[in-house]
């Protein structure tokens, strides 16, 4: 499904409707550089970055958190595969949001990066991820306001109608998407249909203006905030017409290919970590979503002969334990190189990674029970003074939402709440 099918599935949510409709401004990429495809004057300097990942089969606590906290911990078996990065990542237990019983074991993914109830139970209703807070801020000062990716249809991403965004799982059409140039009558097609856009809202607009003389005091104030989205819509309607005749940015790289063999999991991971590299190296965007997911399947990994999902189901079987060992040490290896990568491209005053905040982790703290508690993440880069494991209650775990709202401010969004959260930041996670 590519970004203009994904646009038209929800168009009416004024914060989607512009994905995939605006192109960058050509430059070279290299090694160090100010963002070169933003709106021109839109920033001084590097610009902040989020990537969010979640795993959805989780990852063995034991090998993954540390015992001790603090600065002076020892390196876990997982942690050992990122030990060069050490000072780069900070460790975080003790989270997780509140009342994340669902109508299955895995309903906590669909709320990993909002913060909703109860997840799937009757009655629920999700609430917008903080990807999407973000992107609704600054997605205008890059072609695109954010990319919603996965290994499969459904994304992390969720709009501030409670609505899925889909999900982008072939490697292939996102480098299409990004760095393809379309043909002279598809950009002539995008900027018909943006003038439709245009034409549709001059129309809602007014039939809503005559609607306001004939309500009560409180209709008004509910119909005046519709008029103040659609004021919204006609301002981003109007940067993207202005981008579209604009080349897309050029990347010394070859079109890749999707990967063909459906159970090569750690081969599909590092595929789509290239591609978000690329992105954020562009800054086609500045706000990017992974749902890394999982499988019910054996996955295509030497050592590995068991289903992906049952092995996250070990009930402390030490011959199942040490499979899933081996598939999550894979996933650990990839997480190293990308942001190995990252730290690798130098920008005005430091790196990539420095000016990308990546949040890695799971829904689920044990996988073995389907537990929302007490969930698995590592944050590395953004800016934060690393180099820890910020332990917190694992009886009475402390929100996670209380993290987002510090991501978003980190971003340049001044939230000073979000979800479930109970505070503006964690405690002890500083910037350097």
């Amino acid at each position: 499904m590519n970004s203009f099918h994904i646009a038209s599935k929800i168009a009416l949510d004024r914060r989607r409707f512009l994905k995939g409709l605006g192109v960058g401004i050509s430059l070279p990429l290299l090694d160090a550089m100010r963002p070169a495809f933003a709106v021109p004057g839109s920033v001084s300097g590097p610009p902040k970055r989020f990537v969010a990942m979640c795993a959805g089969l989780g990852f063995h606590a034991p090998f993954l958190v540390p015992e001790k906290s603090g600065r002076d911990f020892e390196l876990t078996p997982y942690l050992e595969l990122l030990k060069d990065h050490r000072d780069d990542f900070t460790v975080l237990s003790g989270l997780s949001h509140p009342e994340q019983n669902g109508n299955n074991g895995h309903a906590s993914e669909l709320t990993w990066l909002t913060s909703a109830k109860r997840p799937g139970l009757a009655g629920f209703k999700n609430t917008i991820s903080i990807d999407q807070v973000i992107a609704s801020r600054i997605g205008l000062e890059t072609r695109y306001p954010f990319l919603a990716l996965s290994n499969s249809s459904s994304s992390l991403s969720w709009t501030d109608s409670g609505v899925e965004i889909p999900g982008e799982s072939s490697p292939a059409r996102l480098f299409e998407q990004l760095f393809i140039e379309g043909t002279r009558a598809e950009k002539a097609q995008q900027v018909k249909n943006l003038k439709r856009g245009k034409s549709i809202l001059d129309t809602v607009r007014g039939e809503a203006q005559r609607l306001h003389r004939e309500l009560g005091h409180r209709d008004q104030e509910k119909l005046d905030e519709y008029l103040t989205s659609v004021r919204d819509l006609e301002s981003r309607l109007q940067v993207s017409e202005g981008w579209i005749e604009k080349p897309k940015p050029m990347v010394d790289v070859e079109p890749p290919k999707d990967i063909e063999d459906k159970n090569d999991a750690i081969g599909k991971q590092r595929l789509m970590y290239d591609l978000i590299a690329l992105a954020l190296q562009t800054d086609s965007t500045r706000t990017i979503t992974y749902r890394i997911g999982g499988m019910n399947a054996v996955p295509t990994i030497e050592g590995v002969t068991q289903d992906w999902h049952n092995l996250s189901h070990h009930g402390r079987d030490e011959k199942k334990i040490d499979e899933l060992k081996i598939i999550e040490s894979e996933e650990f290896k990839a997480l190293n190189d990308f942001l190995a990568r990252l730290k690798s491209q130098k920008e005005e005053g430091g790196s990539l990674l420095d000016q990308t905040m990546v949040l890695y982790g799971s829904n689920l703290g044990n996988a073995s029970s389907h537990s929302w508690r007490n969930l698995p993440l590592l944050l590395a880069g953004g800016g934060f003074r690393h180099g820890q494991h910020l332990a917190h209650d694992p009886e009475n775990n402390t929100e996670f939402a209380n993290l987002f709202v510090q991501l978003a401010q980190q971003m340049g969004v001044e939230i000073e709440s979000f979800g479930s959260s109970s505070k503006p930041g964690i405690s002890g996670l500083e910037v350097s």
